[in-house]
């Protein structure tokens, strides 16, 4: 849950030591006189979805508050703290402040008795035990036999959780399965005749019509707000959902709960707020139904979500790359590193190349075609339609199966390269181009800066920062290793594209650059 935006894109989970989310849910059926024709504790909605408000509707919330929300439930967590978010959570980056689980000890080793959780101690082989920590979120029935919906970060690390009902019964509840992917999570409690939710998946209301949502911000069970939907097709910096925006306040304790329509209906399950303060300022967002459906169905057959598998790191191909190499209003997704031995490596797919589609359909953005890679199953052959050096060709890569999120954030940087704490290449006495000055890339550097072997480039060793490049975040200790199709050993490989840039008329020149152990692209302009 991370956003590269101007305010912090938050979780909404409230208690001690958990930022997690806010959440909505789907279209809802509660219990109905009739006996017999339904399950218990089904109620039949509409067979064709309306969305034009009732007579009265924006008047009061009241009664269709009634009907949903004993299929709303609070979730209680107590988890272990890991040991490195104990260590980052006080100085988070993006967080507007550090919170601190209850349990955990203070500077003088102390503990802070009578806030719950256990106060570390030492396990049975003499081992510092982290500290315990509570935390609680939303959730709703999706069956009367007790499955229940909420945020894969509600759960995830859970060594006990606990669902509380509106009657306020405690259930205790195991996992069925989680989807780091699109942050769902299924849950299971004993018994029947619970009251429920279905995801409504026939209709969606348009945007600026009303939605509800009832959750558990801060703890406080049962809590009904209301706003409009502002927007769908939010890309958050998540890799399987478009949200949509909502302006219901969420807060955090929010998260996995759901989204009513206006008639009751579970509409989506919220996930995220966006805000400068950490509190709601009326931009959430919320999971779709349809991908809350389909995702928490496979959960509950299976377990697991199964996804397919490239091994490339890709970025979105913009207006301004597509401009730098001649190539007009073209959009896709570019390929940056390669994991050795994989998919894409066997098949010969290669740095730089542009992917335009996949199995012919046509992919603008790097997460389009990571959602369209990740509908493939093991073993099936995608097409790619890439542009190499400027020439279109079709690459067939055999897909794999995608680690988890947790695997693939530990392996996002290639052995090495990540540039250690202070460390700074010398400064040495060069001609400028780009706004950057550069020298190369020997030994004494490339070991001062933790540059694989099989990296070659030239090193930035000073960048003016009213220039383009300073403007977009090149540094000291960046590594260019190409511009446009040229390898660049020296400040004279950037010169020389650059002057062939100017006499083609182009505004810009497409930088690789490798930083941390991965590649990626920007488009530089060149000076007149």
């Amino acid at each position: 849950m991370t956003s590269k935006k101007t305010g912090y894109l938050l979780g909404a989970v409230a208690g001690a030591g958990v930022m997690a989310a806010a959440v909505a849910g789907a279209g809802m059926r509660l219990p109905e006189a009739q006996a017999g024709q339904q399950p218990s504790g089904f109620i039949k909605a509409s067979t064709a979805p309306i969305f034009a408000p009732p007579p009265g509707a924006p008047m009061s919330f009241a009664d269709i508050f009634d009907r949903v929300s004993p299929a709303v439930v609070s979730i209680n967590v107590t988890s272990r703290a890991e040991a490195s978010a104990l260590r980052q959570i006080p100085g988070f980056p993006g967080l507007p402040f550090g919170i601190v689980p209850r349990g955990q000890p203070d500077e003088e080793g102390g503990g802070t008795p009578g806030q719950g959780g256990d106060q570390g101690g030492r396990t049975e082989r003499g081992q510092p035990r982290l500290p315990s920590q509570q935390s609680s979120g939303s959730g709703f029935f999706i069956s009367a036999d007790g499955y229940v919906v909420t945020n894969n970060h509600v759960v995830e690390n859970a060594e006990s959780i606990k669902v509380v009902l509106k009657d306020e019964r405690e259930l205790e509840a195991v996992v069925v399965g989680r989807d780091e992917g699109t942050d769902l999570a299924v849950l299971k409690v004993k018994g029947v005749n619970f009251p429920f939710v279905n995801f409504e998946n026939a209709g969606k209301p348009r945007v600026g019509d009303w939605v509800i949502t009832v959750g558990n911000p801060f703890g406080l069970g049962g809590t009904a707000t209301a706003g409009i939907i502002s927007a769908y097709g939010r890309d958050i910096g998540e890799t399987f959902v478009d949200y949509i925006q909502i302006d219901a306040p969420i807060n955090r304790g929010n998260s996995g709960g759901p989204t009513f329509d206006i008639y009751g209906r579970v509409i989506g399950v919220n996930t995220a707020i966006f805000s400068p303060s950490g509190g709601s300022v009326g931009i959430g967002f919320a999971i779709p139904s349809e991908v809350a459906d389909a995702v928490t169905k496979q959960l509950m057959s299976g377990g697991k979500i199964s996804r397919g598998y490239i091994g490339a790191s890709i970025q979105n191909f913009t207006a301004d790359m597509a401009e730098a190499q001649g190539l007009g209003e073209q959009r896709g997704a570019i390929v940056g590193d390669l994991v050795p031995g994989g998919p894409s490596s066997r098949a010969g797919l290669t740095p730089g190349d542009v992917i335009v589609s996949v199995n012919a359909k046509s992919v603008k953005t790097s997460s389009e075609l990571t959602r369209e890679v990740a509908r493939a199953q093991a073993g099936d052959v995608l097409r790619l339609d890439v542009i190499r050096d400027g020439r279109r060709r079709v690459v067939e890569v055999r897909s794999g199966t995608r680690p988890s999120e947790r695997e693939l954030a530990s392996n996002d940087n290639t052995p090495g390269g990540r540039q250690a704490p202070g460390a700074q290449p010398p400064q040495v006495a060069a001609p400028a181009v780009l706004g950057m000055t550069l020298s190369p890339l020997d030994e004494a550097t490339r070991r001062q800066l933790s540059v694989p072997a099989e990296v070659r480039g030239a090193v930035v060793t000073a960048v003016d920062q009213n220039s383009d490049a300073g403007q977009k975040g090149l540094r000291r200790g960046d590594v260019i290793t190409r511009v446009g199709e040229r390898p660049v050993l020296a400040a004279a490989d950037v010169a020389t594209v650059v002057d062939a840039a100017k006499r083609a008329g182009r505004p810009s020149v497409l930088v690789w650059v490798f930083r941390n152990g991965r590649t990626a692209f920007l488009p530089l302009k060149v000076s007149g």
